[in-house]
């Protein structure tokens, strides 16, 4: 179960593999520029949110994020590897395609990966490390992971989350699923980041 505490979640910036619609799992693949720059205007965005801690996954292009927010913050970064994205198996490095939708159902794992329903244990487990530390507690980390925390909210699965966007995070009464909502939004009155605006079929989303 989930821990019933609220928290920021940013996705790592954009990478080349993001642009040209690979699947990265484990692979550490770079920031490339767009997602440097992502990054720092995630950083604006987060820096009067009176974060008090940035536990991130040790794969490059989340820590790299994740230190940028911190320049600006004033923050350490910690890091916990259990944060890190799904082993995708004989799929890292190949094209997003239906199989995505498969595997996101618990109807295929590729050979060597993670099937989601253990994906979504360890980011359980690792979401609920992550809120052991000082809050406003800021979790970078991957797409794909976030899912399975979606899935653990009590939200639809199938919904891409945009590289580089925060989200704020609230769990809602017991029974009802979490809000998420970009930080880019209005302070009252902002849309859940689940309104049709934000939705996205799950192949096209690089992970």
């Amino acid at each position: 179960m989930l821990t019933p505490r609220a928290f920021w979640f940013l996705r790592h910036g954009e990478t080349d593999w993001n642009a040209r619609g690979l699947s990265q799992g484990n692979v550490d693949i770079p920031l490339n520029e767009v997602g440097m720059a992502q990054a720092r205007t995630a950083a604006g965005m987060l820096r009067t949110r009176g974060l008090h801690s940035i536990v991130a996954s040790p794969l490059s292009r989340a820590h790299d994020t994740a230190l940028v927010v911190a320049a600006m913050t004033g923050l350490a970064v910690a890091l916990q590897d259990d944060l890190r994205e799904v082993r995708f198996g004989a799929q890292e490095g190949q094209p997003m395609a239906d199989w995505f939708d498969d595997w996101l159902a618990g109807r295929m794992t590729p050979e060597g990966a993670e099937s989601f329903a253990d994906l979504r244990a360890r980011a359980v487990q690792a979401a609920n490390r992550a809120l052991t530390h000082p809050a406003p507690v800021l979790v970078v980390a991957h797409g794909a992971l976030f899912r399975a925390l979606r899935a653990e909210m009590g939200l639809p699965v199938d919904v891409r989350l945009a590289n580089g966007v925060p989200l704020f995070c609230e769990p809602g009464p017991p029974g009802a699923p979490w809000t998420l909502t970009p930080a880019s939004a209005p302070a009252s009155g902002a849309p859940a980041f689940d309104s049709p605006a934000f939705d996205a079929p799950a192949f096209d989303a690089p992970v």
